[in-house]
């Protein structure tokens, strides 16, 4: 404490009092002096002390009033104030301490008293203060690990995905289209109080976005020989193909418990991987789930994968028209695909447009 001088503010209307105050306390502290309470307020904003002694009865704005002003004020909220009056009733003293006042000094002023108590208070606020230092440097890096954590949670899903694109060429931006299409259909669902996604926050509209492109992972499960047949499949290749489903289920289901169960990244991305081939109606796979006991992930990703596939070109189909597209979706809603969003589909045809647009292959 005596290494550095600390600010002091003093604030009364009599100039003898300011002259004593200052008197007995500028040897140790540096002290700026206010004649009234709104120019103590000026003084205190343009540069914050590190405590104030503050007269109660003044004539253009009282001690109480002035005490409020700075505990109100982010900038001075956390300097100590001291009120230095006269009034010593019980119910005066009690006003000061409600107005947020850290202690009060009878006058006739002790300086032995006085000295005593401002070093106490200054103290406690160089203490405060070397905590809230201490706390805003744990913040930081609280803030710089969780940013940490993210991009490599975002490497790691990178990684799960390229992989799957590595092994499937035909997928290009398929991806990166699914994606969006889930974003933009999840957020408008919100905005119109569908019930699985009215309370959902802007974190959880992003998981579902960012575990969209694992829908296919369970495709490096697949032998080349079905994975990268040019043409239809026949009917034993295509249950084999329909085991990418549960493949890819248990792949994230066993990364998701070496990063301790995580719920939240890899939770979506494994409802998603397993019942995005599940129908409305039950005749999906591979749990043939019907109506809303399947996920709202993996609905949202039904549409957006048969959709993308529908207006992208295949070495055994030509690409569909954006509303050829739409109308197999049409036909599809309340057999394959949950009616609420295909209608969101319809809400969000300029999105799905432009989407297509930006990410053609």
């Amino acid at each position: 404490m005596t290494a550095v001088r600390r600010s002091l503010l003093v604030v009364d209307d009599e100039p003898a009092n300011l002259s004593l105050l200052a008197g007995l306390l500028n040897t140790e502290h540096r002290v700026r002096l206010a004649p009234g309470g709104q120019r103590a307020l000026e003084l205190a904003r343009r540069e914050p002390p590190d405590l104030v002694l503050l007269d109660v009865v003044m004539p253009d704005m009282d001690g109480y009033a002035v005490c409020r002003e700075l505990k109100r004020d982010p900038r001075t909220r956390d300097v100590p104030v001291i009120f230095v009056s006269a009034m010593s009733e019980v119910d005066e003293e009690t006003r000061g301490f409600e107005a947020g006042a850290a202690d009060y000094i009878h006058k006739p002023i002790s300086p032995p008293v006085l000295r005593a108590r401002v070093r106490t208070h200054l103290q406690v606020k160089a203490w405060q203060d070397s905590l809230h230092r201490r706390n805003a440097g744990l913040e930081a890096q609280l803030g710089e690990r969780i940013g940490q954590l993210e991009r490599l949670r975002d490497a790691t899903l990178y990684a799960m995905v390229s992989l799957a694109e590595f092994r499937d060429s035909d997928t290009g931006n398929h991806v990166r289209r699914t994606q969006e299409y889930v974003r933009v259909l999840a957020e408008h669902l919100r905005s119109t109080g569908h019930p699985a996604l009215a309370a959902a926050d802007d974190e959880t509209i992003e998981l579902l976005a960012k575990s969209a492109p694992l829908h296919d992972i369970g495709k490096v499960a697949i032998p080349d020989h079905i994975l990268l047949k040019p043409g239809p499949l026949d009917a034993a290749a295509f249950a084999t193909m329909k085991t990418h489903a549960m493949h890819g289920y248990e792949i994230l289901r066993r990364a998701a418990e070496r990063m301790g169960g995580d719920s939240g990244f890899l939770g979506y991305a494994m409802e998603i991987a397993r019942h995005h081939h599940e129908r409305w109606d039950g005749r999906g796979y591979p749990d043939g789930l019907s109506g809303e006991a399947i996920p709202v992930s993996a609905r949202l990703m039904a549409v957006a994968d048969v959709y993308d596939a529908l207006i992208s070109r295949r070495p055994y189909k030509e690409p569909m028209s954006h509303g050829e597209a739409m109308r197999r979706l049409d036909d599809g809603a309340g057999a394959h695909f949950d009616p609420q969003v295909v209608a969101a589909a319809h809400a969000c045809e300029p999105a799905f447009i432009e989407i297509a647009r930006q990410w053609h292959d």
